[in-house]
């Protein structure tokens, strides 16, 4: 499925990236839905943001009753706004119907800029990466008392998230292999033009472990595989890819699947 990862740390739930699924995938992952605290957008492409709104309005018909706070790129709440305008029917209808609090006012949404950002008991910064044609996307650093983990979000090779990642227990990196891209392109179309803003946009694998070794992070966990779904390509390509370039624990991520820092 596309990005999406809940994030648990220092006592507070984080969402980051709402790609199609993420509400089941959260369920499953046994989360109550109404217990939802803090989502982070890192950039605006589909498939960071596509279930942002039904993530929380099934949150909301299923209980949700404390305030959410979104933060995002610039845009965000304009992303935010649409769902509650297109869904302004139901929602109105609900609240004088079924007596619900107006989610409208539950959610409030705040700008991510480069630097850190203001969240009670929980340390969180932002950078921003290269990912063209998109300006304002974002790598996220969560720190608590006992560890961290660094999100890097959709990027181009970019040699300073080594330094901003520096020291996290969890590097999680998306990754490509442009051995499979060209497949990719043939079964998706745009062809060449395809091709061109994936290879430009994207980290082949041994670079994202090339950043996770300058790091000199615990553990590297691949996310946002590109391709995803090539039956062609087995976990020993992504593994054999990297080899020689970092010497931590590697993860190859799988939906649903759930990582612990080592202590």
């Amino acid at each position: 499925m596309p990005t999406a990862s809940l994030l648990c740390i220092a006592d507070r739930i984080c969402v980051v990236d709402c790609g199609l699924g993420v509400s089941k995938g959260l369920v499953e992952a046994g989360l109550s839905l109404k217990d939802l605290d803090l989502i982070f957008i890192t950039h605006l492409h589909s498939d960071h943001v596509l279930e942002l709104g039904p993530l929380l309005h099934t949150a909301w018909t299923t209980g949700l009753a404390t305030p959410v706070t979104i933060y995002g790129p610039k845009g965000t709440r304009g992303v935010w706004e649409g769902f509650c305008a297109s869904l302004s029917y139901d929602i109105d209808l609900r609240i004088e119907d079924e007596g619900r609090p107006d989610i409208r006012d539950l959610v409030q949404v705040r700008d991510i800029e480069d630097g850190p950002l203001e969240i009670d008991g929980l340390s969180v910064r932002a950078m921003r990466v290269d990912h063209p044609p998109v300006t304002d996307c974002f790598a996220l650093r969560f720190v608590s008392a006992d560890w961290s983990v660094t999100f890097s979000s959709d990027t181009a090779y970019f040699p300073p998230l080594a330094e901003f990642a520096r020291g996290s227990d969890i590097l999680v990196h998306e990754a490509m292999l442009e051995a499979g891209v060209d497949r990719l392109v043939a079964r998706t179309g745009n062809g060449a033009r395809l091709k061109e803003h994936i290879v430009r946009s994207h980290t082949e694998a041994r670079d994202a472990a090339r950043i996770a070794e300058m790091a000199g992070v615990r553990t590297l966990a691949l996310h946002h595989l590109v391709p995803a779904d090539d039956p062609g390509i087995s976990e020993a390509d992504w593994r054999a890819a990297m080899e020689g370039h970092f010497g931590g624990e590697v993860i190859i991520g799988r939906d649903g699947m759930e990582i612990r820092p080592k202590r």
